[in-house]
Order: C-alpha cells, then structure tokens, then sequence
C-alpha cells in the first residue's frame, strides 16, 4: 500500500489562534462523517469551481472511503486530493498552490497564506500521493455517472407539461438542484440509481413549495407522475431516497447543538 505523507490538516494549529465565527464550520471541532463533504463544497466555492467538479470530488470521496476505513487516513487531505483530481477529470483545473491555501485557510480560519515552508510542501507531496493512491483505490475508474444529465431531461419534459412560464415562475428548478447538490454531502447518494436520485429531488422540491403534476387529478391511485421517467421506481424506494436526502439537513441541526 502507498505511504503517504503523515500530515493532519486539523493538527497544524492550535484552537487559540483560530478565530470564533459563528457562521462558519469550524472543522477541527465538528466530528460528523459528513463535515469533510461539506469541507469540499465549500473549497470548490472559493475557488470557484464548477458545480459538476465539486460534485465529482464528492463522488470520488465517498467512492474512496466505502474502500477503505476512514480512521486510517486523515479526510480532510483525501478530499482535497479528490477536489484536485475531479478538476481534473472535469477540465475544471485548479492549481494545486490554491487548493493548498484555500484548504489550509478554511480549516484554520483567518490564517494567511502559507509560505512556501515545511507544511506547505508536505501538503503538496501529500496531495501529489494522494491522487494516485485514490486512483488505485477506485481501479483506476473515474466514470461517474452524475443524476444532474437526468435531472435536466426531466426538467424539460416538465416544463412542456406545466407550460414554459408558468414553469419559470415557480423555484421548483433551483430547490430541485439545490437538494440534489446538498444530497452529495452523504455516501448514501452511491447507494441509488443516478435516475432515482434526479427525480427524487425534483419531487422533494414539488412536495415542499405544494406544487402538483398536472393531469395527476385525472389519474388513478397506483400511478405516480415519476414512473412515467423512472418506471422501475418503487413506491418504498421513492420514500427512502426522500428520507435519505432530508436526512442531511439534520446536519445543521447537530452542528447548531454543538
């Protein structure tokens, strides 16, 4: 097995010299599995990456840790190899020099940027290894198929239903994608069908704003509007997707406990 580098994002400084934002994640105290996920996404925003790239990185760490057990390798490191490697995949490229400041800065809040200096090469060195290890770890295969394609025909398809300005006037298209992005934050997202997953999302987001399917008045009580795109979608495996995808917002509320 390759050795890396035995670095710890969340050990390079102490709590003292870490400012207290109460709008912020502080990483270094939050122990839930997903906080490295959300550590992700939040990279990926600062350094501006597309929503797919941010996507895939999640994809690739989850896909990582369902390998290997998470108490062996320092998480915050292997996401962000996985943020530099779906840049990669995705033509999304990123320097490593930002990714390696942007993580540092959003692990240790307020620090400046590090100097070319012990740490930073060890994370450079680290990153470096980390990648090829990831790669080995998934075979070598980094074909993933996002729901986002999925979600996207079936907008189309709902819009001609609803009719193209009654569509735009609702936010079912943004909560839709908002719940589908948020739903990459849990490794429960590798456990569905890409397909399931897109129109969960959409009918979560038509569930929360009361909004119905048209011509659904007129059809019996067994036939759901998403089994015209997914006809091999059960009932049970709807609601658990469901569940599935609000579960991560319970999130929110252990960190506010904390």
């Amino acid at each position: 097995m390759m050795q890396m580098n035995n670095i710890s994002l969340t050990d390079s400084m102490t709590w003292e010299n870490v400012p207290r934002c109460p709008t912020l994640v502080n990483y270094k105290f939050q122990t839930q599995k997903e906080m490295p996920a959300r550590f992700i996404f939040e990279c990926a925003q600062k350094l501006e990456m597309k929503p797919l790239t941010s996507a895939t990185a999640a994809i690739l760490y989850h896909r990582f840790f369902r390998e290997l057990d998470d108490t062996e390798y320092d998480p915050y490191m292997i996401a962000c190899s996985c943020l530099y490697l779906a840049g990669k995949i995705k033509d999304d490229k990123v320097r490593k020099r930002d990714v390696i400041n942007v993580a540092h800065n959003t692990i240790n809040r307020g620090a400046p940027p590090l100097e070319p200096c012990d740490e930073y090469w060890s994370m450079w060195d680290t990153i470096v290894q980390a990648e090829l290890f990831i790669a080995r770890m998934l075979k070598f295969d980094m074909t993933i198929v996002h729901p986002h394609k999925y979600m996207l025909h079936f907008m189309k398809s709902l819009q001609d239903l609803f009719g193209a300005k009654k569509w735009h006037s609702m936010p079912i298209a943004k909560a839709s994608a908002a719940f589908l992005q948020d739903f990459h934050h849990s490794s429960k997202i590798l456990d569905y069908k890409p397909a399931h997953t897109a129109v969960c999302c959409l009918a979560l987001a038509f569930q929360v704003y009361g909004v119905q399917v048209p011509l659904m008045d007129e059809a019996d009580e067994t036939t759901n509007w998403y089994n015209v795109f997914c006809p091999e979608l059960s009932r049970e495996t709807y609601w658990e997707i469901l569940e599935s995808i609000m579960d991560v917002y319970d999130i929110e509320t252990i960190m506010n406990e904390n």
